[in-house]
């Protein structure tokens, strides 16, 4: 014991003193004065709104991405969501805590910084090109400038380079100690950064796919590996026919492993991560809130609040003589409910076409007590349920009363005002002419297990096809004009062409009805529902309606003043106004240093070019580049340039409106991709020293001058400076940029 303590204990370390550096600069150039400005700028009047909803752990819905990437916003939150998102340049309150908030997007960028280095590292370039890398995006304006704001782009990115780097790292670790522990943690932790890529916003899916796509290239190169070995163990070469047949299947079982490894790390452990996101969204916003109604009734009704004060102890199952309120699934283009009045159609339609002048049936977008309808028994007069309750099964025939006016639900062969290929559907007025009464419906329930299944409040989804004519009901979706106070058309479909939503229906609200007079009932659908128990949805029930409803959803894709087309993304052609002092002219905008976003477009173009040189003089045996060289150059391209085509050419088939940031991603591979063919051209194609000198030079040369684009820029990235209405001039290199001056 003695004898140990009079060693000396040495601890060896090594430390990469550049990656230290290069994140210490990313640090100061992201959080360098964080809270300024103290004001909403651009988008985070839009994502301040969801932290907030956090904070109050009220549901959102949010068509932009999955969950996680709010909840990394919300993780700085800390205060009770109390600020009033509603404009641009607002200032922040003081309860606000504007650096938290925006700490997280700011270490994702200046994290960004030093992944560069290493990536590039771990391509196998040098280390002057790997420094040439992070300090590209250690200057780049766009990528400063969107990560010091509560804004995702950053932080997306940062998962992005943690997915490429983490699969590079375990691809080498492939070479040298397969199975390993560390050849583990980089596999596992690349499906952990796709997932979350993914989790952040739905373009994170482009790299997971370009992340798959190499994996699934090397993995198709081990089936064809003769030299692997069994898990870590060296197989012995036997020229014995046993010892070759043992060999054999040692191979197959570690080809296996490897496969199996693979399908784990980047298939199953994202789908998990990626159900987890969701399943821990779900707990913390479990409230009420102003997206419930984009939902449907039964998952309004799990949320605390809202629906569920109202449906709660409702009866389970729809009985003759039960009063509801019918909710049409589709909800579109807004959810609606059942309706009718006392009004009637007009007799003469503005285009000259009659109708029945029978009282309007429409799709009402608000609560009312004209939604509620009565499910009567067509061989019964009574409008109450009898003791026991007789509950509809799918098949049964039903006529549905109007709760406060006793009219029945009609339709009948004559045009529906907007739609003049369906009927008319109306509430029959016996006006003793011959129009007798086509009241009877036959109920469906589309969600069936069985043709014995009983109608369920809020549950089932069902269908009412009309006896006389076949016709289904259904909302058309047109806005009625003023004669129908602007609700939704509902019509009889006659050429139903299987299950759509604007056909379905579903009870949210129910009662069994005690009343037989009318003034009676008629107090008792005013009265609210009695409330005691609760039905709850399975989360993989709530998961898959919430996921449905994120891909469905359409925003509002009215232009706006900075949308742009991704042809201007590349030449840069556009910028977007940030943020304006509410005195001075000091003002943040989205604007990327040309130098370098010319550059990396240029160099795209020369690796494609070579690229093609090479394979050309390839498939004539000649091999300009080592193996090992070209198999380098390769991978650099599959990564980089596959990292920004994947992340650029979808958006030219979104029908979305678009801004330049979505470009930022991709301009990130292209920032990789830059210093990968400078090398190249030096390493390769300048023959003499003095060309290498010169390259060199002019390598120098160019960079400075993207150092100093960056900081003439800088007044406008920062915002922390006031300009003269000459040097705004000044900055505005191109025309289309919009530079904003004060007029005095």
């Amino acid at each position: 014991m003695w004898g140990f303590l009079k060693r000396p204990v040495v601890v060896t370390a090594d430390i990469n003193l550049s990656l230290v550096a290069l994140t210490g600069m990313g640090l100061l150039s992201r959080l360098w004065r964080l809270t300024y400005p103290r004001a909403v700028v651009f988008d985070e009047v839009y994502y301040g709104q969801y932290i907030s909803f956090y904070m109050k752990q009220i549901f959102f819905l949010d068509d932009s991405g999955p969950p996680f990437g709010h909840m990394v916003l919300a993780l700085g939150g800390g205060f009770d969501g109390n600020f009033l998102w509603n404009r641009i340049g607002a200032e922040y309150s003081s309860n606000v805590p504007v650096w938290s908030l925006r700490l997280l997007p700011a270490l994702a960028g200046a994290l960004s910084v030093p992944m560069a280095y290493q990536i590039v590292l771990e391509l196998h370039f040098s280390h002057c090109a790997a420094m040439g890398a992070a300090l590209l995006m250690l200057i780049e304006n766009a990528l400063i400038t969107q990560s010091r704001l509560m804004l995702l782009e950053s932080v997306l990115i940062f998962f992005n380079l943690l997915a490429v780097l983490s699969y590079l790292k375990f691809f080498n670790c492939q070479k040298h100690s397969p199975f390993s522990l560390s050849w583990w943690f980089w596999l596992t932790l690349t499906g952990v950064a796709c997932s979350c890529a993914v989790g952040i916003k739905y373009m994170g899916v482009f790299t997971y796919v370009l992340v798959l796509g190499v994996a699934a290239v090397h993995a198709w190169h081990l089936l064809g590996d003769q030299t692997l070995s069994n898990v870590g163990a060296d197989v012995q070469c036997c020229m014995r026919p046993a010892c070759m047949g043992q060999m054999q299947m040692s191979q197959g079982v570690c080809v296996f492993c490897h496969l199996l490894a693979r399908a784990v790390a980047l298939l199953v452990i994202p789908v998990v991560l990626y159900l987890l996101f969701f399943y821990v969204h779900l707990i913390l916003v479990f409230r009420s809130g102003p997206h419930d109604q984009i939902m449907s009734s039964a998952f309004q009704a799990s949320l605390e609040g809202g629906l569920a004060r109202i449906t709660q102890g409702q009866p389970l199952e729809v009985a003759f003589g039960s009063q509801v309120t019918l909710r049409n699934v589709f909800g579109k283009p807004v959810p609606c409910w059942l309706h009718s009045h006392q009004d009637t159609y007009p007799m003469i339609y503005e285009n000259g076409r009659g109708s029945s002048h029978q009282q309007q049936v429409t799709c009402y977008p608000f609560k009312d007590v004209n939604n509620w309808w009565i499910v009567k028994d067509p061989r019964r007069h009574q409008l109450v349920v009898s003791s026991p309750p007789r509950p509809v099964r799918h098949g049964d025939m039903v006529q549905l009363v109007h709760g406060m006016t006793t009219r029945s639900l009609n339709t009948h062969d004559v045009a529906a005002p907007l739609s003049p290929h369906s009927q008319e559907v109306s509430c029959y007025i016996d006006y003793n002419i011959s129009m007798p009464a086509q009241n009877l419906w036959r109920l469906e329930i589309v969600n069936r297990g069985s043709d014995t299944d009983v109608w369920k409040t809020i549950l089932s989804e069902v269908r009412f096809v009309h006896v006389n004519t076949s016709a289904v009901l259904k909302l058309s979706g047109a806005h009625l004009p003023d004669w129908g106070y602007r609700q939704l058309e509902i019509v009889g479909e006659k050429l139903s062409r299987g299950y759509h939503g604007s056909t379905v229906w579903n009870v949210e609200e129910h009662r069994y009805g005690a009343s037989q007079e009318q003034r009676e009932r008629e107090r008792e659908l005013h009265s609210p529902a009695q409330v005691d128990v609760s039905r709850n949805l399975s989360f993989m029930a709530r998961f898959s309606e919430l996921q449905w409803r994120m891909l469905a959803l359409r925003s509002d894709d009215s232009e706006h003043k900075y949308s742009s087309s991704p042809l201007e993304w590349v030449t840069l052609d556009t910028n977007i106004a940030y943020w304006l002092h509410p005195r001075t002219s000091a003002q943040i905008h989205l604007l990327g240093n040309i130098v370098i976003w010319v550059s990396g477009s240029l160099a795209l173009a020369i690796y494609a070019l070579l690229s093609l040189w090479y394979l050309l003089r390839r498939r004539r045996n000649v091999h300009d580049l080592p193996q090992d060289a070209w198999l380098r150059w390769v991978l650099a391209g599959a990564l980089c340039a596959g990292g920004w085509a994947v992340n650029y050419l979808p958006f030219f088939l979104m029908e979305k409106t678009l801004f330049l940031y979505h470009y930022l991603p991709a301009l990130t591979f292209q920032i990789l991709l830059l210093p990968v063919v400078l090398q190249h051209i030096s390493d390769h194609l300048c023959r003499s020293q003095l060309q290498r000198s010169i390259f060199s030079a002019l390598v120098v040369a160019w960079y400075s001058s993207a150092c100093h684009v960056s900081n003439t820029l800088r007044p406008l990235t920062y915002g922390d400076k006031s300009l003269s209405p000459h040097e705004l001039k000044a900055l505005r290199w191109k025309d289309s940029w919009d530079i904003l001056i004060r007029k005095h």
